[in-house]
């Protein structure tokens, strides 16, 4: 049984003839009678007297056609209620995002929303990457903001915008000298990360085809504290270009390109399959567009709403 069977009977009911209410429902007479005659098989009833003129429901019928009335307003209020949560731009709004991202994103989300959307409440938090994922998966966030891919078929990712990433070198360093530095370069010696505590990462340690993926070294934490440990003990470290604009002007001096290969991340909004707020989504979408360099803008979504 499907609403569209019921929308079906319900039609031949109010026009009392099945030529007419096929007519009103796009379909021949002999498709419409095909769908009638297999509701009343599943059913095990005759809605329809057919030797009657005009055509009407039998005692039973009346009943079925009564009670799909209800059925089809209460589905019909359904897809209002819907379309109202799709629509609305108030209530709760949860982003939880990765540390890297954190410091371009948060101000202009709080920025824009508070100013474009008074009614809506951000609540934004730092996670790993599988804590988002985790968090979306019970439902306890809306969106998730983290480097794709998301490796998970049940959670819909939306890119938002792709960068480089970009080593940043000690003045003391033989490195600084150089203009571009190869990432070949780079995995031949020791680099200050962030992932299980902050400490100099070994390149060594890890597979050839694997040395290219940045969650390899850096997962949590700020930028902000690997650039002064690069000031204060010496050496390498590598962070995203968004992060350069957020430097110091005299701290800028020391941001290298990594080159041969140039290394980069796609940064996505990731969110439930089934999570219908298109509203809201679009305005933390022109929230990010606005956070970006120009610089990045021709990586972004070129669409100006995403619909769901």
């Amino acid at each position: 049984m499907t609403l569209q069977q019921l929308k079906y009977i319900v039609e031949i009911d109010r026009w009392g003839h099945f030529g007419k209410a096929a007519e009103a429902c796009g379909l021949t007479q002999s498709t419409l009678s095909l769908m009638v005659k297999k509701l009343e098989e599943e059913l095990d009833v005759k809605i329809f007297d057919r030797d009657k003129h005009p055509l009407a429901a039998t005692e039973i019928g009346r009943k079925v056609i009564d009670r799909a009335k209800v059925v089809l307003y209460n589905a019909d209020q359904i897809g209002e209620m819907t379309r109202s949560e799709k629509e609305t731009l108030s209530g709760q709004l949860r982003i939880a995002m990765i540390s890297t991202v954190a410091p371009l994103l948060v101000p202009a989300l709080f920025n824009h929303i508070t100013a474009n959307y008074p009614e809506i409440e951000l609540e934004t938090e730092e996670m790993l990457t599988e804590t988002i994922k985790d968090k979306l998966h019970k439902a306890e966030i809306d969106i998730g903001v983290i480097t794709s891919p998301a490796g998970d078929d049940q959670l819909l990712e939306i890119p938002l915008y792709t960068e480089k990433f970009v080593a940043y070198v000690s003045k003391e360093d033989p490195a600084y000298r150089m203009d571009s530095i190869p990432f070949g370069y780079i995995t031949q010696r020791p680099v200050w990360i962030m992932k299980n505590g902050l400490r100099r990462f070994d390149f060594s340690t890890v597979k050839a085809e694997e040395l290219g993926r940045y969650e390899n070294y850096f997962e949590g934490g700020r930028v902000g504290m690997l650039l002064q440990m690069v000031n204060d003990n010496g050496g390498i470290t590598i962070i995203p270009e968004t992060h350069v604009h957020l430097m110091l002007y005299s701290w800028q001096e020391g941001v290298r390109p990594i080159t041969d290969p140039q290394k980069q991340r796609t940064i996505s909004f990731v969110i439930r399959r089934d999570y219908i707020h298109e509203a809201k989504l679009n305005a933390a979408i022109k929230a990010v567009k606005q956070a970006i360099p120009p610089s990045l803008a021709e990586g972004i979504i070129k669409r100006d709403y995403i619909k769901l």
